[in-house]
């Protein structure tokens, strides 16, 4: 014990005297040096971190003043099929190889090399199969597989179940509903007629653990992939019922999603319905706000189309660390040389490239008509949530809000365990890349760092991550959903 003691000692000792003799000592190595000496501090010494910080947000998830009572999603659901990746793949007779990505999938070769690409990463991504026939053999393949399970699969339908476990919401939910699909929502959830139909829309749920082998491959964290041939959601074909069904429900909140699937349908299918999902929208109310969940998308001309078209005329959106990048990427932001993230995202780079979406598509420059004041990040380590000042409040709560379902859920407990979790966010960053920028430390007992860039604030918490997950899909739309829940939007 004395001797872990003396090298954390000693290692404080040369962060500070290293610090002291370059203040711009490269944010990595500070962050690398910093996490050894935090793991150097002993396992009580973490743990104790880790409930520090899951009581503070139960003090800090507040109720907002003014509550959503009615909320409507749509538009993509499915049944979600969950199975060991590795293991299917190799119940299809697949042998393991080289990782390379693929913007659509026309073969199980395709699917091997795509799915070994992500794996190796530790990354989530969505693709669509082209081939009808081969998908519903390998769909087949992976019901009968021993240990599948069935989900609620779908942004919206998985963001609307999660609502509806609050007993105060009434939760619309409009997209594909199989019978199956149906069985499986929660009975709280309305459901149009006229978005009934006879089949499922099946999902094909690939999921590794971390550290998982297949071959020369090692997932370096759990994750998932997900691949499908679903045309009603690819095509987003009940858009439309949505839209009509708004009349009669009257929410007070909207939660759409599904944009990424018409990616996979070819640019003259998406340019059409992109537009009129763009008129459709535009039937909303505009005292009703409109939250936008995006998800894996590879055309960058299609995102930039998304960015253009559909970003200004919603009110929030949520998105991944990688989602983020590449909306960078499609629109020639800040960072957007980056090929990837190098680890844990950097905050100060996350930071710039959310200003950027607020002011380039939102309505942080004063003079803009945008309707986009929100957006909520959310990776693996933290989650940021980013918006423009006078339109949202209770975002301490929201952000906690989020980050706990995301420690929980993936644990399958119905509260953070703080024997299965772990705290991988930085605990000290930058809020910008560039100059002018300030440096910020968080403390586990005052778990949310908030910092203000121009008319834009943001409110930073790290995440409990779950040392072994039970299920990794729809921790996302989890976050998102709770988020929202816990925001009030401002009357202007």
């Amino acid at each position: 014990m004395w001797r872990r003691a003396m090298v954390a000692a000693v290692l404080a000792l040369i962060v500070g005297i290293w610090h002291r003799s370059d203040p711009e000592l490269p944010e990595r190595a500070v962050r690398y040096l910093s996490a050894s000496l935090r793991s150097l501090q002993g396992g009580a010494g973490t743990a104790a971190a880790e409930q520090t910080i899951a009581a503070a947000w139960e003090a800090l998830i507040t109720s907002p003043a003014k509550q959503w009572s009615r909320v409507a999603v749509g538009v993509n659901a499915c049944v979600d099929v969950v199975v060991s990746g590795v293991g299917l793949l190799q119940a299809l007779a697949v042998d393991p190889g080289a990782g390379q990505d693929h913007d659509v999938l026309r073969s199980k070769e395709d699917l091997k090399e795509t799915f070994i690409h992500y794996m190796e990463q530790g990354a989530a991504a969505e693709r669509f199969y082209s081939d009808k026939e081969t998908f519903q053999r390998i769909a087949r393949a992976a019901v009968e597989y021993p240990g599948a399970q069935l989900y609620v699969g779908g942004n919206a339908a998985l963001i609307g179940q999660k609502l509806a476990t609050h007993p105060h919401l009434t939760v619309l939910l409009c997209g594909p509903m199989g019978p199956k699909l149906h069985e499986l929502l929660d009975e709280q959830i309305v459901v149009p007629p006229e978005s009934l139909q006879e089949t499922d829309e099946f999902h094909l749920i690939l999921e590794y653990k971390a550290g998982e082998r297949w071959g020369s491959s090692v997932a370096p964290q759990a994750s998932r992939f997900i691949f499908s041939h679903d045309r009603a959601n690819g095509e987003m074909s009940a858009l439309e019922v949505f839209v009509a069904s708004l009349e009669d429900f009257q929410p007070d909140l909207v939660v759409l999603s599904g944009l990424h699937m018409m990616e996979g349908q070819g640019r003259q299918l998406w340019e059409q319905r992109l537009r009129e999902a763009v008129v459709a929208m535009s039937d909303i109310p505009n005292e009703v706000p409109i939250h936008l969940e995006l998800a894996s998308m590879t055309d960058k001309d299609y995102m930039n189309s998304i960015m253009q078209e559909v970003l200004p005329i919603v009110n929030s959106i949520g998105l991944n660390e990688q989602e983020l990048l590449f909306l960078s990427q499609a629109g020639s932001g800040p960072h957007s040389q980056l090929a990837a993230w190098d680890g844990v995202p950097d905050v100060g780079r996350v930071s710039d490239i959310l200003l950027w979406v607020l002011t380039q598509r939102g309505r942080a420059d004063a003079g803009s008509e945008a309707d986009l004041t929100r957006v909520h990040f959310h990776t693996l380590a933290y989650h940021i949530l980013a918006t423009v000042d006078g339109f949202w409040a209770n975002q301490v709560a929201a952000v906690s809000a989020g980050a706990r379902v995301a420690g929980s859920q993936a644990c399958g407990t119905q509260a953070i365990d703080a024997s299965r979790v772990v705290l991988k966010a930085p605990l000290e960053f930058y809020t910008s890349h560039a100059e002018p920028r300030e440096r910020v430390t968080l403390s586990p007992a005052e778990p949310v760092a908030v910092w203000r860039r121009e008319n834009v604030s943001f409110h930073l918490t790290p995440v409990l991550v779950c040392k072994h997950p039970l299920r990794t899909v729809g921790l996302g739309d989890a976050i998102s959903a709770e988020g929202l829940l816990y925001s009030e939007m401002i009357e202007q």
